[in-house]
């Protein structure tokens, strides 16, 4: 009978995942009731209401998951590059005909309900680049082949750049996870990003100048310490000119290119700025939303920090506030843990993976699910600068959790199928 239940399609698909999936939907709906909660029309399912449209748009995405699941998987294969050109599509509509909302232009109205590209965007990118680096897995890696896979992220990002959605744009930079476990990049280049983001701090705390001569101090230390060594030498060299150009990039383009609230945004992280009523208003209120929650939380519904709308944005980017204030630390912690469970299961399914294509596409799926994760949370606590970007399958909104959805279940399907797929 296990024997039979294996072989049958219903036991190859990955349940536990996909109750996982189902769980941050559910806690995702509470949380927007109780963010946008109205004591005047408290139903579940009111259609006025944040919390009654999610209920729908959850309805919907459990649909279109099981729509997903018994589509063959050589169709997700076959059409990618057909999807990708569709988005792309959609991407240049949207600077057209787009609805500007807070200052992004990244929407396309259809009817009541407002369609964001850039959130599919980010799946399509995920199946180009895994159909395109499939082609080239019998190759050892390159830098043509790395270039090309560089531009079909790019492409999109230049576009949702235009919009101007900085958060989203950002999001697809997390798919270089996917050329480092393919080989494309070494280990070396993640401790010199790691580097670089220290130095761009730096920078933006220190004097450039005195930055610099800090440089220069270390440069020669290290050069005196490999002197016997001519090759070590000229690398510290190459470093240290590297290094100073980088940082006198940094100041150019934090003056030049950064827009005035995206400084102020940054300039709140790091301390420079103090402005709880102005520019740190949002994180000011959600700093105090998710610290009033202590241990076990207020209690649902009884967030008066959410229930009084003094968090900007509660439903969606902020959701988290929530979760800290009725839930406290414990439930906060919960959350964290389903959500990291998610992504270490999402990380196996992709190593017992058969074919490349699904591999890599699975990299994706975890690179740009970690992303959201990390970067929501963070901005709501307070480490990373405020980009505006949603909790997957916690923040309120049509298209981030249908995209989300399908993100994750072609990759169910992928797996569901891994032993009868062979080589694609």
């Amino acid at each position: 009978m296990n024997k039979l239940q294996n072989n049958s399609f219903l036991g190859r698909i990955d349940w536990i995942t996909i109750g996982l999936w189902f769980l941050l939907c559910l806690i995702g709906w509470f949380n927007i009731h109780a963010a946008v909660f109205d004591p005047e029309h408290p139903g579940l399912f009111n259609l006025d209401t944040n919390y009654g449209k999610q209920s729908i748009f959850i309805f919907t995405a459990v649909i279109i998951g099981f729509c997903i699941l018994i589509i063959d998987s050589r169709f997700f294969i076959s059409t990618t590059p057909i999807l990708y050109i569709a988005v792309i599509l959609l991407l240049v509509a949207v600077l057209v005909i787009g609805r500007n909302v807070g200052g992004n232009q990244a929407w396309i109205p259809i009817g009541s309900f407002r369609l964001q590209p850039s959130e599919f965007g980010k799946l399509v990118t995920c199946l180009l680049l895994a159909y395109y680096l499939n082609t080239q897995s019998n190759k050892t890696p390159n830098k043509k082949t790395l270039l090309i896979g560089t531009c079909i992220v790019l492409f999109p990002v230049g576009l949702v750049m235009l919009q101007p959605d900085t958060g989203s744009a950002l999001a697809f930079f997390s798919l270089v996870f996917v050329f480092y476990r393919e080989g494309f990049l070494s280990n070396l280049f993640l401790i010199l990003g790691a580097l670089a983001i220290l130095l761009f701090v730096l920078a933006l705390l220190i004097n450039q100048w005195i930055l610099i001569g800090v440089i220069v101090v270390l440069s020669l230390f290290f050069i005196l310490l490999f002197r016997k060594r001519r090759k070590n030498i000229i690398n510290i060299g190459l470093l240290f000119v590297a290094s100073s150009i980088y940082i006198l990039g940094v100041d150019f383009a934090y003056e030049q290119i950064l827009q005035p609230h995206q400084r102020n945004r940054i300039d709140i992280i790091l301390g420079k700025m103090h402005d709880p009523r102005g520019q740190g208003y949002n994180l000011n209120q959600s700093k105090i939303a998710i610290g009033s929650g202590q241990l076990f939380g207020k209690g649902y519904l009884q967030g008066t920090q959410t229930k009084y709308n003094f968090v900007p944005e509660q439903s969606t980017d902020f959701i988290f506030c929530t979760v800290g204030e009725e839930w406290g630390f414990a439930g906060s912690v919960f959350l964290i843990c389903i959500y990291l469970t998610l992504l270490l299961r999402i990380v196996n399914i992709a190593e017992r993976q058969r074919t490349t294509f699904a591999r890599i596409y699975a990299y994706g799926v975890a690179s740009i699910l970690f992303f959201h994760f990390f970067i929501n949370i963070g901005m709501t606590i307070g480490i990373v600068p405020v980009i505006g970007i949603p909790l997957p399958f916690i923040s309120y909104g049509g298209s981030s959790l249908w995209s989300f959805t399908i993100l994750l279940f072609i990759l169910l399907r992928f797996d569901s199928t891994r032993k009868g797929l062979g080589q694609i």
